[in-house]
């Protein structure tokens, strides 16, 4: 089983708060199951970098564990910005260190040197 990120594009008029939003949220991440590696955190202030969508802006984001791509994308589907009109971003993640999901600047050092041999 691989680990997924999932980066969420919030529609720029979505509620950042609100009783309606911090439970769909919930519903959302419990639904996840054991699938959930890190529920993440929300972003609340962002700058973009090079080619970002117009219409939606960074809204946070979570790891999960699926099977492939397409079983993500599948738990990708629930989420409450998708059906705001926002979207989610799904990636595989390609561990740097098979330790663990957090990695170091030791750890990029390191990939980038195999990558040179």
């Amino acid at each position: 089983m691989a680990n997924y990120l999932f980066t969420y594009r919030v529609p720029r008029d979505y509620p950042a708060v609100g009783p309606e939003v911090a439970a769909a949220w919930q519903a959302f991440l419990d639904g996840l199951g054991p699938n959930l590696v890190d529920a993440g955190n929300p972003v609340f202030t962002r700058q973009g970098v090079g080619n970002c969508l117009d219409d939606t802006v960074l809204g946070g984001y979570s790891i999960v564990a699926a099977e492939d791509l397409g079983a993500a994308a599948v738990l990708a589907e629930r989420c409450p910005y998708v059906q705001a009109g926002g979207g989610v971003e799904v990636g595989e993640i390609t561990p740097l260190n098979p330790e663990s999901i957090a990695t170091t600047a030791d750890d990029h050092a390191w990939a980038t040197q195999q990558e040179r041999g």
